[in-house]
This record gives structure tokens, sequence and C-alpha cells, in this order.
């Protein structure tokens, strides 16, 4: 089971090179089910991947100049801040034991990985309407006021969701920074792999020392990941990125019904 969870973090690098997103958010159900790490720990590790490939990511945004520095900042400060408080005050706060419903005992392990299930399922949907990104890619964004407050906001929301969940949230921050920032698309996404970096980078060092890492396994993991990004940057311009994004998020939306169910009904 753990070569097989080396071989999907390959896929994930995968996605992130070839559409740019979605992939990490399968990171924690292949963290938790293959390679067995307990899944407040898993939040923590995705973090650490999450920030690392979007590091890739961001650095050539920025050589690009496709990173707007004012809405990162605006938008970076705010969901840097959440994640600090969810990670140091929101999941110490979260019981033991939820509660019994039968046969179901929700734990806490239980509760994250059925609000996790829940995230996956948005997210795929968000990559199956692949013409989200193109009505996005039309709003003008040109000469228009920013709307700083609502980009805040955001990213105090996107900032909770990281911290508790370990995801980067990119199928939230694009369309905020898009309505919101007036960025055009490519900027967007480039200014959103910059964020989730900050984000999730400082959500894992900031609170790193609460928890027993292994670094070879969260190493190696982020490597291969890492990797598979270099490799679908590669074929990005031989395979069509919207039929990739659809089939993609087909595959998240199996794997969040997996988590779903495995949770529900048999944890």
């Amino acid at each position: 089971m753990e070569i097989a969870g080396y071989i999907i973090a390959v896929l994930i690098g995968l996605s992130l090179g070839l559409v740019g997103g979605g992939g990490s958010i399968i990171t924690v159900p292949v963290l938790v089910y293959l390679l067995h790490v307990e899944p407040v720990l898993a939040t923590m590790y995705s973090l650490f991947v999450v920030g690392s490939c979007s590091l890739v990511g961001s650095v050539k945004a920025f050589k690009k100049g496709l990173v707007d520095i004012p809405v990162v900042f605006v938008f970076g400060s705010a969901s840097m801040l959440s994640v600090f408080i969810a990670r140091h005050h929101l999941v110490p706060l979260l019981p033991d034991h939820f509660f019994t419903i039968g046969p179901l005992v929700v734990t806490k392990a239980v509760f994250l990985m059925l609000l996790f299930g829940l995230l996956m399922l948005l997210t795929s949907v968000s990559m199956i309407r692949s013409s989200t990104r193109n009505q996005l890619a039309a709003v003008p964004a040109q000469d228009q006021p920013r709307k700083m407050l609502p980009l805040f906001l955001q990213g105090v929301g996107v900032g909770i969701v990281t911290g508790l969940l370990g995801a980067g949230g990119g199928f939230l921050i694009i369309p905020a920074l898009v309505l919101f920032g007036k960025l055009p698309m490519k900027t967007a996404v480039g200014s959103s792999l910059t964020i989730m970096t900050f984000s999730s980078l400082f959500g894992f060092f900031s609170t790193m020392a609460q928890y027993t890492i292994n670094w070879t396994q969260l190493l190696s993991f982020t490597t291969i990941a890492i990797g598979g990004i270099f490799i679908g940057t590669a074929l990005s311009d031989r395979i069509s990125a919207n039929s990739l994004r659809k089939g993609f998020g087909w595959f998240v939306l199996i794997i969040a019904l997996v988590v779903l169910s495995r949770e529900l009904f048999f944890s």
C-alpha cells in the first residue's frame, strides 16, 4: 500500500504541472489510507506538501511577472493569520469524541476526514465544470477598483480551511482574485500559488514543534510530488489541460465518495 501512496504522489505532481492545481486535494487521503498517517498529522504533512509544490509553481509565475504583490499581501496576510489561529487554537479545541449515532462513532479523526471528503466534493465539481475558468477569464480585469475588504475576508475563510484540513484551497482563491482583485486569469493563478506557498508553509513551520514528524517519509513524498510537477510541465503542451482537468475532477470525486463512505459506514 505504501508503494501505491508514493505512485499517487507522482500523479499529484503531474496534475499540478499539467493543469495548475487540484492534485494536492488528495494528499491527505493518500497519507491516511495508504501511508497510515494519523489524520491530524496528515493535515500537518499536507501543509508541507502543498506549500512546497506551490513554491515551485509560484517561482515560475513570479519570473513571468504573473504575481500581483498587493493582492497577495492582502489575501495572504489574512490567510496566514487564520491558518495560525486554526492550527494553534481550533484544532486543539476539537474534542476527541464528537458524538455517537448507533454504530457510527464520530471521533476527531473521523470528523476531519468527513470535512475533507466534503471539501473534495466541492473541488471535484469545480474541476469538472471546466467552463468556470472560461467564464472567469471573460471577466474584465482592467481599470476597475479592487475590493480589498472582500479579498481579506475571503482570505480569512480560506486560511481556516487550510489550517484545519491542510488543503491549499486554490479553487476558492482563484475566483476571489479574479472577481474582487480584478486580476487576469493567468495572474490570478500565479498569485494563488504564491498565497498557498506562504500560508501552507507558515502553518507548517509555526506548529511543527507540536508534532513528531517522520521527515524521511514526508520529504520522500514531497520530492516525488515535485518531480511529478516537472514531468507534468514538460507534457503540458501535448495534452489538453481542459480534458485532463475534467478527468482528474472525476477521479477526485470518486475518492471523495470513498472517503465519505469509509468514514460513515466502515470506520
